[in-house]
């Protein structure tokens, strides 16, 4: 296990990376503009999960590989990148039908967009590389369990981003139900967040490595 002045540093640096408004944050701000506050946070709690499948895959190699191969790393980033366009526009045509602000809108609660946060959480090649450039940095060998210490590294980063983004989230689905106040309004900031998603995933498929 990790000691606490392991977890201590870790967990400042992982603060500092965390709370820069990156993927993650305009991710879970464009699920909260699109679908309301339910759906943001439950898309939080899929997308931290989707970080933790990440974290396991460094720890155990697979993000060395990752970080090496141009084709693996370009792959997974067209591949997170499509499923975020696929996000965006689904909310700009779902914000054409009606939208009730009392609950969460469309129905893209539960399971759904818990599955939609994991799978783009675990389609970000950037926090594998991010783990797999980090994680090492904080892992005493000494204290052996290498695999293990790494895991608990990206855990604490993950609890770290699930506050960190619940509260984005929570920030923006304030704004969206003052918008709500005003059916026209309210599709315009759904389709402000399916605009959000699309950008991002564009984003993220023209930048990266070019090596």
């Amino acid at each position: 296990m990790i000691s606490f002045s392991q977890a201590l540093a870790f967990g400042l640096a992982a603060l500092i990376i965390i709370v820069i408004p990156g993927p993650s944050v305009l991710f879970v701000v464009g699920r909260a503009l699109a679908y309301g506050r339910r759906t943001a946070l439950v898309s939080v709690v899929g997308n931290e999960l989707g970080a933790l499948v990440a974290a396991s895959a460094v720890a155990f190699g697979v993000g060395a590989v990752v970080e090496r191969s141009v084709v693996l790393f370009t792959a997974i980033k067209l591949c997170g990148a499509a499923y975020l366009v696929f996000l965006g526009a689904r909310a700009l045509l779902s914000g054409r039908g009606h939208v009730d602000v009392r609950t969460d809108a469309y129905g893209r609660g539960g399971w759904r967009a818990c599955l939609d946060g994991f799978l783009v959480g675990v389609a970000n090649p950037k926090t594998v590389v991010f783990f797999a450039a980090v994680l090492p940095q904080f892992v005493d060998r000494d204290r052996g369990g290498v695999p293990l210490q790494m895991f608990t590294l990206g855990l604490i980063f993950a609890l770290i981003a699930l506050i960190c983004d619940s509260i984005w989230s929570l920030a923006a689905s304030g704004t969206r139900a003052w918008f709500g106040r005003s059916p026209r309004r309210l599709r315009l900031v759904g389709g402000a967040g399916g605009l959000a998603m699309i950008g991002l995933g564009l984003g993220i498929a023209v930048t990266g490595r070019k090596d």
